[in-house]
């Protein structure tokens, strides 16, 4: 059984609110989980900070035993010192203008 560590969203329509969760990677979003491991709050409150709780020892034990994190979670873990920072992707070919991919052609 493969165990992605994901985000299950709640909340409201444009009132997003997420729980980090430990589920098998076959569950839909929404659907069964094994274990709750945080929240996250992407919403700034009054003083424009956005919110995350986060039980470390048992994020650590999932991700020891072999589960894997979802993008945004790596993310999320990687702002907060938990995983090493994802890589930034440089792509140099989104940066060209239309005009400028024409031109060279």
């Amino acid at each position: 059984m493969v165990v992605r560590l994901r985000l299950q969203r709640f909340g409201r329509t444009h009132a997003p609110f997420y729980r980090m969760v430990a589920a098998n990677a076959r569950t839909p979003r929404d659907g069964k989980f094994l274990e709750i491991v945080g929240t996250y709050n992407p919403l700034a409150n009054k003083e424009g900070m956005k919110e995350i709780r986060i039980k470390e020892d048992r994020l650590k034990y999932w991700l020891a035993v072999g589960a894997q994190p979802s993008d945004r979670v790596a993310w999320v873990l990687g702002k907060f010192g938990i995983l090493p920072p994802l890589p930034h992707h440089y792509n140099p070919q989104k940066m060209k203008s239309k005009k400028e991919e024409s031109s060279e052609e």
